[in-house]
């Protein structure tokens, strides 16, 4: 799950792309791990967090951080806003074009999505605006593994739904 330290204020939030890349040698006799940042947008950066990475060396892995509904607010103490606060159904769309936006700063699509993780403080809301999920994956035409976990709460006190994915090509 994405995490939002404790801050009296996260710093303006841009929509510009930010990637940063860095070569992790494995040995002197193997290839290097590459590792880029993807970033859609830049408040997670003063929390030490990637909206996902890009893993490189035998084969490209995307790990996405929990992407919740929250779009970019300059209205906000924290630069970020909470869409359909306590609205599984809109939460969920949201969360989920956050995902795609994600997916597509790496380079890749729905397609590519090898798991998903979800997390929620309404199983049963949940699994009854299931269907938005179900409409969204079946554009791409595959059936990625995937985890459903209740919670007690998740990092922002209106979210209901946070999404992880993990996708790679």
């Amino acid at each position: 799950m994405s995490c939002l330290p404790c801050s009296p204020r996260l710093p303006a939030m841009a929509l510009a792309a930010l990637v940063l890349t860095i070569a992790i040698p494995a040995s002197a006799d193997e290839a290097s791990l590459t590792r880029t940042s993807v970033n859609p947008w830049d408040w997670g950066l003063a929390r030490s967090m990637d909206q996902g990475e890009i893993v490189e060396g035998l084969s490209r892995v995307l790990h996405c951080s929990g992407q919740v509904a929250v779009l970019p607010s300059s209205a906000s103490d924290m630069g970020i806003e909470v869409q359909h606060p306590g609205d599984i159904r809109g939460q969920l769309e949201v969360a989920l074009a956050n995902v795609d936006a994600v997916l597509r700063e790496a380079g890749m699509a729905r397609e590519n999505v090898l798991s998903l993780r979800f997390f929620t403080t309404d199983i049963d809301g949940f699994l009854a605006n299931y269907d938005v999920y179900t409409d969204w994956i079946s554009e791409a035409g595959i059936r990625p593994p995937q985890s459903l976990i209740g919670v007690n709460r998740l990092v922002l006190r209106d979210l209901v739904v946070e999404i992880e994915v993990t996708a790679g090509e």
